[in-house]
């Protein structure tokens, strides 16, 4: 049996996140992944501002001198969102020359982007368990019992504390009778790596939005990857999916072969795959994310923003946050509930406008979203507001200040 104070269950970005941290405050641990790195991950691949600022928290400029010039991340200073059948953009930003020195967004394939932060993980701290299955958890008044399998042996861990890492899936849940789907509180969403779209390779490399006009709530994505390639999907609330018999891979396919904004750009591309979905646990379902000796942090913890869809970064975020909840604990010796109290409202907190803002347009009618799409959103204050703050949110990605965490 090895014994450690805390497993990490999960080294996708949310667990790798907080092992890595954990070493930097040298704090010895372990650290269990069910694959073996590189693999893939269904996904959007879009790393926002959130991303970068955590980047940067680990080592001040990592941003700058690891991903920037990478050829194996895309970058884009631009936003352009339509409306299906309107060849007009519903909005689109693109900074003037040298306004902003780092890109708004970067796009790089789970593959990869989780295979770069699990090498970086140091073995001096962190024992790295690949290719090793939890199969059962027991809570005991002595710690955690975690059953592991990998293709050598059989084993177990104990612990004082187990982060769940481990997704949507994720057995931390299911070990505490919490693994269930709320369709009001989950979306479906699909993926399809294409090349040769036209468009993908000019010099705007635009981040791009779709909204069809007939299904409110729903998205379609182009995310431009390196070598020419896309990362195109669409996503839309279960509870919709279920209301109004969608298909998503009829969707996808209606949008890219007959809306006027789009069918022409997709007349010489190819597929590199087939649509594959996966699931979408979102932060509007405020689950429970700590108890006693236990933390879940990314889709374990149900932290998808339910307006944009983007995980990676609130992930990663609750993986910092959960990192400095783990080292007082540590300090004090003590694991329990309590110690945890304000985790839940600290991975929270910074998602309480998507949410607010996602519920209240839930409640809209059809006509008035569709309203506010068509003419509101469109209006030149609203483009104002975004310009203006966009130049925040970089500065704020960029400036390498610690994020700040309210334990009390």
């Amino acid at each position: 049996m090895l014994q450690t104070d805390i497993c990490i269950i999960g080294a996708g970005p949310a667990g790798a996140t907080t092992s890595l941290f954990l070493s930097k405050m040298q704090i010895p641990h372990i650290i269990v992944d069910a694959s073996v790195f590189p693999r893939d991950k269904i996904c959007g691949d879009a790393l926002d501002l959130k991303v970068m600022r955590i980047l940067n928290c680990l080592e001040n400029d990592f941003v700058k001198n690891e991903i920037l010039h990478n050829h194996n991340f895309s970058k884009t200073y631009g936003v352009k969102i339509n409306i299906s059948e309107n060849k007009k953009p519903l909005l689109q930003y693109k900074p003037k020359p040298n306004e902003h020195q780092f890109p708004y967004f970067f796009f790089s394939k789970r593959r990869y982007f989780d295979n770069f932060l699990a090498e970086r993980i140091p073995s001096k701290y962190a024992t790295f368990l690949q290719g090793t299955k939890v199969e059962k958890i027991e809570h005991t008044e002595e710690g955690k019992i975690i059953y592991t399998n990998n293709v050598k042996e059989a084993n177990k861990i104990k612990a004082k504390l187990i982060v769940g890492a481990d997704g949507d899936h994720s057995v931390v849940l299911r070990s505490l009778g919490e693994r269930s789907v709320n369709r009001e509180h989950y979306a479906g969403g699909l993926r399809q790596y294409w090349k040769g779209i036209e468009g993908i390779s000019s010099e705007d490399n635009f981040l791009e939005l779709y909204l069809p006009k007939s299904l409110p709530l729903a998205y379609l994505w182009i995310f431009p990857l390196p070598n020419g390639e896309a990362n195109v999907g669409c996503g839309l609330l279960s509870s919709l999916i279920q209301k109004n018999n969608v298909n998503l891979k009829n969707l996808l396919q209606d949008i890219i072969t007959k809306d006027p904004v789009l069918a022409y750009r997709f007349r010489n591309a190819v597929p590199l795959e087939k649509p594959m979905g996966w699931g979408l646990p979102m932060a509007t379902l405020k689950r429970k994310a700590s108890g006693n000796g236990w933390l879940l942090t990314g889709d374990a913890a149900s932290l998808i923003n339910p307006l944009t869809g983007e995980g990676i970064g609130p992930g990663m975020m609750s993986g910092y946050i959960a990192a400095h909840f783990i080292q007082r604990a540590v300090k004090q010796n003590n694991f329990s509930e309590k110690l945890f109290k304000n985790y839940d409202r600290e991975i929270n907190r910074r998602l309480e406008k998507s949410i607010t803002n996602f519920n209240l347009i839930k409640k809209v009618s059809p006509l008035i979203y569709n309203f506010f799409i068509n003419v509101v959103a469109p209006h030149p204050l609203c483009r104002l507001y975004f310009q203006r703050n966009v130049g925040k949110w970089i500065k704020t990605a960029y400036d390498n200040k610690p994020i700040k965490i309210k334990f009390d």
